[in-house]
């Protein structure tokens, strides 16, 4: 089949991104479904802490959003049109999770912290949006995942039944179907080019860094809010290690076909 043509009409074999796009589209869900009347269950004071602590989330669902977009055209150009499918979906949850969280903010009349006052979470950002290859990208967007879905979680557990608890619990279930992607998506491309684990390596390490003074300059508000930085960041640490390990980050992978 020409090149040409398979942009027009390519096969679709990838069963494993296939099912994940499926399983993206069964889970699309909306924030009018949300029942915004729930009880927050949070004092002034604590929704005030609530609103700097979701800071480095909240930019963060809005750069996985311009990253998958960026990303679009290089697996267009390596013509994998099952992730470019997923991609859409993944898009579409980033616009909601962006779209919901600001509503929260709305509904408590509140605003995110100024870049001034968090200057290690536009340092963070940065780093995600200096990725110029999909690769470098899927890794950024597992560990960024595994940190929302650790935040995320932390917080439906400090406020079981609140509104929060409710936004966070959809969220997290979005986040399960973009570490799938990434993972598997990395394991073909560390599989194909092994001499990126260095890279990678030190990207994990630099973010690690960033979200360690992220946890440091917010800890008194976490703390107000019933959340441990600490223990977070050390599962959050514990979770990227095993899949560094999955990847084989730290020896050699078989040789398989490139995205």
């Amino acid at each position: 089949m020409s090149t040409a043509w398979r942009r027009v009409f390519p096969p679709l074999e990838q069963t494993k991104l296939r099912t994940l796009f499926h399983k993206g589209v069964a889970g699309q869900w909306s924030s009018a479904e949300i029942d915004w009347d729930a009880p927050l269950q949070l004092s002034r004071p604590e929704q005030q802490a609530l609103a700097q602590v979701l800071t480095p989330v909240y930019f963060g669902e809005h750069t996985a959003m311009l990253g998958a977009s960026a990303m679009m055209q290089q697996f267009a150009a390596a013509h994998h049109t099952e992730a470019q499918l997923y991609l859409a979906t993944l898009m579409l949850d980033e616009a909601r999770h962006f779209e919901t969280l600001t509503r929260l903010y709305q509904l408590m009349g509140l605003r995110p912290l100024e870049g001034r006052h968090l200057k290690a979470m536009f340092r963070y950002q940065a780093r995600l949006c200096q990725a110029r290859d999909k690769g470098e990208w899927l890794w950024g967007l597992l560990l960024s995942d595994i940190l929302a879905q650790h935040f995320y979680g932390t917080l439906m557990a400090a406020h079981p039944g609140s509104l929060l608890a409710h936004i966070a619990r959809r969220i997290v279930r979005d986040e399960a179907r973009h570490l799938a992607f990434a993972e598997w998506s990395l394991a073909v491309i560390l599989a194909q080019q092994p001499a990126l684990a260095p890279a990678f390596l030190k990207m994990r390490d630099e973010l690690l860094c960033l979200v360690q003074a992220m946890g440091t300059a917010l800890q008194p508000q976490a703390q107000f809010l019933g959340l441990d930085n600490a223990t977070l960041f050390a599962a959050v640490s514990h979770d990227i290690e095993k899949k560094v390990q999955r990847l084989h980050l730290r020896e050699p992978a078989l040789a398989v076909d490139a995205l």
